[in-house]
């Protein structure tokens, strides 16, 4: 699960940056309130400079340079993703600055479900100054990574200890041995997060949107693509517990391990996010 958000993108996701066309009648039963930017991970820029997500109403870009920062529409703002947990080098410097004048620019993604044996919480808050030194106004982020399981998650970084500003938590409960959705999962995550110091208006709230593939979850099973009303139920069970998160984070555009995302998912599923993205 470690890697779960950022491996070798393959399979589907071709197939998603080549889709174009727009997208027809949605519901409305999800829409949150308040100015919520929604960002979905992975293949977000096609080979023609094209912002897929646009099509379902993603307005926070996943992106990596600063020529894909110039390539996107206007209203769209970028989540620039640096995936790195060294602390400020030089190489690390580079790529921030090349960046600081966009104002396009939200924030940066510094790590990815990071293991904090690996990656020093003092090299995040590192991290985290050094942006908030140069490049005022931008936001940290980083998706936890769950340190024990999902019947009694633990989080290893939070405010106190890294200075991050947003903290992504993804329980992922659409799962093959539970024959469904354990939504009370998303409560016993957010419940974790508290406990790590992390205050709600710091969470942003992962939504599950894949499914399939070679992933195995820690019990044993294989994560499930939920349906349209699972997809519903957990957004609006989210909306409960984090009524207003800075932004909102769909796992994935894209397709990493052979599973099946959203670029590719029925209709009825992307009519969900593109309902909770008006």
């Amino acid at each position: 699960m470690a890697t779960l958000a950022r491996s070798a993108i393959i399979g589907l996701t071709a197939v998603c940056l080549m889709t174009a066309g727009i997208f027809g009648a949605v519901r409305k039963s999800v829409a949150p309130e308040g100015n919520v930017l929604h960002y979905a991970a992975n293949g977000n820029i096609a080979r023609d400079g094209t912002y897929a997500p646009a099509r379902l109403g993603f307005d926070l870009a996943d992106v990596r340079t600063p020529a894909q920062v110039a390539s996107l529409p206007d209203g769209v703002r970028a989540l620039v993703y640096l995936g790195t947990c060294d602390g400020v080098t030089a190489s690390f410097e580079a790529t921030v600055r090349s960046f600081a004048d966009d104002s396009r620019v939200f924030g940066f993604y510094l790590a990815d479900m990071p293991d904090p044996a690996r990656c020093a919480p003092a090299d995040l808050r590192a991290e985290s100054d050094y942006i908030h030194a140069h490049v005022p106004g931008a936001r940290t982020f980083v998706l936890e990574q769950n340190l024990a399981s999902s019947q009694w998650p633990r989080f290893g970084y939070g405010p106190a200890n890294t200075g991050i500003d947003l903290y992504g938590i993804a329980p992922y409960p659409c799962r093959s041995e539970l024959a469904g959705c354990d939504l009370a999962m998303i409560g016993r995550y957010v419940t974790a997060a508290r406990t790590a110091g992390i205050p709600e208006s710091a969470m942003v709230p992962v939504y599950q949107a894949f499914g399939g593939g070679v992933w195995v979850d820690d019990g044993g099973g294989s994560y499930l693509l939920p349906t349209a009303g699972q997809a519903t139920a957990i957004i609006r069970r989210w909306r409960s517990l984090v009524p207003e998160p800075v932004f909102d984070y769909v796992y994935s555009w894209g397709s990493q391990r052979g599973d099946v995302a959203l670029c590719t998912a029925p209709a009825a599923l992307q009519a969900v996010f593109a309902d909770n993205n008006r």
